[in-house]
């Protein structure tokens, strides 16, 4: 997307020493800053953890989780919605049709594939 001053490929170091930190500072910010808005602007368009791990690459998911934790909040409330709507399902399922899913599963005798 962007060349060398004398065209070529743009080296990283050279355009981060160069220009982009002092763009960054020029705004009152630090790199660090602008990644870990990079960061916040993924989570809140839904991106999981493990996308974010890769993003900032991180070497494990928990490690996000330790930095960026707060941020992944609001998932909590999702995930229990979710769940009340799949019990709310299961129930009028159930309501209607006398059985959970249309059929009554025996789970002491339900056994593991390769059991």
């Amino acid at each position: 997307m962007f060349t060398a001053p004398n065209g070529g490929p743009l080296r990283n170091p050279n355009f981060r020493s160069r220009v982009f930190a002092s763009a960054a500072a020029s705004a009152g910010l630090t790199p660090h800053d602008l990644r870990h808005t990079a960061a916040s602007l993924a989570v809140a368009a839904g991106a999981n953890v493990k996308a974010v791990q890769r993003m900032l690459e991180h070497p494990s998911a928990s490690m996000t989780l330790d930095v960026y934790a707060g941020l992944f909040g609001d998932d909590l409330d999702a995930v229990a919605n979710r769940l009340d709507e799949a019990v709310a399902a299961r129930d009028a399922d159930y309501l209607r049709t006398g059985t959970a899913g249309g059929a009554v599963v025996d789970l002491g005798k339900r056994r593991s594939p390769g059991r």
